[in-house]
Formats: C-alpha cells, structure tokens, sequence
C-alpha cells in the first residue's frame, strides 16, 4: 500500500510533490497533450522551471505489440531526467504487459494512466473517461499496473474526470480503487465526460476528493495563470496541480509557478521580442528531435497561441504557420515588433479547446448496465489516439 500523504497545515503551499519514492522539486505536473507534449516541448517547458513533465499518452496494446508509431513517440530528450509516460488501455493484461516495457526497457520514473480522456473514439470503445463507471475493471487495471511497476519502484498514478456527466458521478470511487491498489496519487480534472472541455472547472470536487482519500490528490482544470494554481491549491487543499492547455504559446508559465510555490511573487509579461526568442528556441528543439522539416511543421501548431493578442498582422500570422526551415522562420520573425508589450487582456484567458458540451457521452452497447465490468474490457488498437 502507499503511505498517506503528507498532511500540511491550512494555507501553506506545498513546496514539493512526493509521489511514492519520487521527488517532485515543484508541485506541478505538466498534463500530456496529444500532438504537443513530445520531447522537444517537455524540454522547452523543463527550462523554464522545476516540475513533472509527462510524455503524451500512448497505448498499451501499441506497446506491447511494438507498434512503430508508439515507439517513435517514446522519444526522451537527453536532459531528461526525470521521465514520464502515460498510458492507454482497457485490458489488464495488456496494460501490466505495457507498464513493465516501459519500466524496464524505457527507463521510466513515473507511468500515469488515463482514465480521463473525452474523445469520443475512445470512450465508445470503454476508455478514457468512461472506464471509470467500471469500478471491478478500474481495480483489475490499476492492480496490474502497480503489479508490474513495483518491482522497478516506479510510481502509478491515474487521471481521471469528475464521470460521465452529473448523473453518473465517479470520482470518488475511482479514487478508493486507486488508493486501495496502491496508486501514488490521483489526478481529477474538475469536468465531466460529457463537458470535454466546456464550463467551468469543479474546484468544489477536488477538495472533496481530497477529504476522501489519503494519497496525494492533484487539482485540474482551469489554471491559466500561476495565482490560479496557488488559489486552486489553498481552496482544495490537493498535494500540486496538473496544467495543460494554459502552458500553450507560453512556456514561461512554469517559470510562474516554481516561483509562485517558491514563495515568491513573479508574473512573466515577455515583450514580444522574447516571445520571438522562445519560439525559435521551440522550432529548435523541434528540429533537433525530428530534423528541420518535420520539426518546423509540428512547430506551425503554436503559432498563434504564441502570437495570441499580439499586433502580429495577418499575412504575417499565415506566413509563420507555413514555415519550413529555421531560415524561413528567422526571417519572419524578424519582421515582429520586438518592442510589442505583452498583451495584458489575455491574462487568465482560456487558451486551447473549449467547444461545447456533448449531447450525450458515445459509450459501449450496455455499457451503464453494470458498474463491475470485470472482463468486460474492448479490444485496444494499435494505433495511437488523439487527445488526452
């Protein structure tokens, strides 16, 4: 079993994460984003400050049947010391199979697993954020992964959603399961299946996760500014905070919150001229983890969320999301006003996905029939899936 998690007094902030013999030197975890937390992006991030950058999520069964797109995902960068991986999967055995791969073959210190994705191709096959509703298969997957990890002393944490919707909440449960399975910590983003990304977060419910069980919980959901993390962190009482798609177009976030758990007070307003010098320095990474060409396209996804609110003109904004060589890309950005204050408006904005929420949540046939679901898993493709 885990030890309980360290109980701090009401109002201090939490200046690390212990996640079983792991040390996390600042209580923030960069949440994996398909298409965007590759190594290069985890590295950009790293640079601006302490925390726990996780790879994008991949499945077990791509893993464990050496599927060449997953192994191309499982790419560390070489300053990368602290890795972390998270996993897919609707069958035991296939998720125990895939955690001691990545244990003993990766070298991985952390494997997290998803239970929180909305996307509709993976909670109709019984994943993601509607596998939860199956309290006895949620256990016979977190016990073989734990399994599997334990001799490595490596730790399993999962991710999960508030439930399907507001009528089929599950959170607490899959909190017990994960503590009696010997789960490290638990992650809860305070939204629904049904919401994906829509409304607002439930704050509300991860203080009460945090109430109902002794392993470490981390908040999600909402964090767009480092005062948001330390506000989330004192009104739920949760051991850190995972951030996803508000460290989009701006990496300096994580520079926020180490100081922000530091005790210190320090918001980043870049000028655009640094704002340049971050974007070149990501295409860099990019280039040198999967050559100019292919890393100056992956690169073209982030520029307007580097440039949002920014003067930057419109053909400008074209030109850079067409960029094919650094040359090009250096040649552009030059045209960039260096001078060009950060734009204040866009402080504590929504970046990313939002959408609206779904009619309903795309499950399998009778799959709300029961709440067990021992052996009731769906067979898992190969290929990779898109959104986490």
């Amino acid at each position: 079993m885990t030890a309980p998690s360290d109980h701090r007094p009401p109002g201090r902030l939490p200046d690390h994460l212990r996640l079983g013999p792991l040390r996390v030197e600042t209580p923030v975890v960069l949440a994996p984003m398909a298409g965007i937390t590759n190594a290069a992006f985890r590295r950009l991030c790293a640079e601006q400050g302490a925390g726990l950058y996780v790879c994008e999520m991949i499945t077990s069964r791509g893993l464990v049947e050496r599927d060449e797109t997953t192994r191309r995902m499982l790419v560390f960068d070489e300053l990368e010391s602290t890795r972390s991986v998270q996993l897919y999967g609707t069958d035991p055995v296939y998720v125990g199979k895939a955690t001691e791969i990545l244990c003993a073959e990766y070298g991985v210190h952390h494997v997290d697993l998803n239970f929180g994705c909305p996307v509709p191709k993976v909670t109709r096959k019984g994943g993601g954020g509607s596998l939860p509703w199956k309290r006895g298969l949620l256990a016979e997957i977190l016990e073989a992964a734990v399994a599997a990890a334990t001799p490595y002393d490596v730790p399993v944490t999962i991710k999960t959603r508030k439930g399907l919707d507001e009528d089929h909440l599950t959170y607490l449960d899959a909190g017990r399961i994960a503590q009696e399975a010997g789960a490290a910590a638990i992650a809860l983003h305070g939204r629904t299946v049904q919401q994906a990304y829509s409304g607002e977060a439930d704050w509300e419910a991860i203080a009460r996760l945090v109430d109902h069980v002794d392993i470490p919980v981390l908040g999600n959901g909402d964090i767009w500014e480092a005062d948001d993390a330390v506000r989330m962190v004192e009104e739920t009482g949760a051991a850190g905070v995972v951030v996803g798609r508000g460290c989009l177009g701006r990496p300096w976030l994580f520079r926020d919150l180490a100081a922000a758990f530091g005790g210190r007070e320090v918001t980043t307003l870049p000028t655009l001229g640094e704002v340049t010098v971050m974007m070149r320095r990501h295409a860099e990474l990019l280039s040198e983890h999967m050559g100019e060409e292919r890393g100056c396209k992956e690169f073209r996804k982030h520029v307007s969320w580097y440039l949002k609110g920014f003067r930057a003109g419109g053909q400008l904004r074209h030109s850079l999301a067409l960029v094919d060589s650094l040359a090009s890309l250096d040649a552009l950005l030059a045209d960039l006003d260096p001078d060009e204050p950060f734009p204040v408006g866009e402080l504590g904005a929504a970046r990313g996905r939002q959408g609206s929420p779904r009619a309903k949540v795309v499950l399998p046939e009778g799959w709300l029939d029961d709440t067990d679901g021992r052996g009731s898993h769906v067979r898992e493709d190969t290929t990779e899936t898109t959104g986490g």
